[in-house]
């Protein structure tokens, strides 16, 4: 009777390893997807969107794969085209300030802090609304919800902010490395965004 309690037991071990190692895999392929989709420049929003969609429904067992993943990328790219080019503005925004500040300008240093963290809000809100993306979500809705989360979930937003530094060390220790990572940082913004909602 021990024994049978006793194998169980390490069948029960073996199974949580082997989920869990299932989805770190799931999460690396799902970077390569989202690296690819990204490179229409103004595409990342909906591919983060994609990415995390793929992901909810692999933690949940519901299958779904490249296919799945390629449909939501375009269903999620109609309105999120729009949102990918006011991040590429807000960017644009941010370097001007950075300029300002290495031109020594004055008040730049105050100014360039602003803009930095307003980048990095802008950032963490993005991918905290691809996080809960579905078919016929508007990305504007998406995003002013994001936005108030950002603010008042500020652990939550810490730990996104995490993610995207990962793949900044990543791609400087080893370039790579950074394109399997992007689907750490979609599985980063769905765990908090699931963490926030059970609150």
């Amino acid at each position: 009777m021990a024994q049978a309690h006793a194998k169980a037991r390490t069948r029960r071990r073996g199974s949580v390893f082997g989920d869990r190692f299932s989805v770190f895999a799931e999460c690396l392929l799902t970077g390569v997807w989202i690296a690819v989709a990204c490179l229409g420049v103004v595409t990342y929003p909906a591919a983060f969107a994609a990415g995390a969609r793929h992901l909810r429904r692999r933690t949940a067992h519901q299958g779904g794969g490249l296919r799945e993943f390629a449909r939501d990328f375009g269903t999620a790219l109609r309105g999120g085209w729009i949102a990918g080019l006011a991040g590429w503005a807000v960017a644009a925004a941010v370097w001007v300030d950075v300029l300002a500040v290495r031109a020594g300008l004055p008040g730049g240093p105050l100014v360039g802090a602003v803009g930095v963290l307003a980048l990095i809000g802008a950032a963490v809100a993005l991918l905290r609304a691809a996080a809960v993306w579905t078919p016929g979500a508007t990305w504007r809705a998406l995003l002013a919800d994001a936005g108030r989360r950002t603010v008042l979930d500020p652990a939550g937003s810490f730990l996104i902010v995490c993610g995207p530094a990962v793949v900044a060390l990543s791609a400087w220790f080893a370039p790579p490395l950074a394109v399997p990572v992007l689907g750490a940082v979609a599985a980063a913004a769905v765990a908090v965004e699931e963490r926030h909602r059970h609150r």
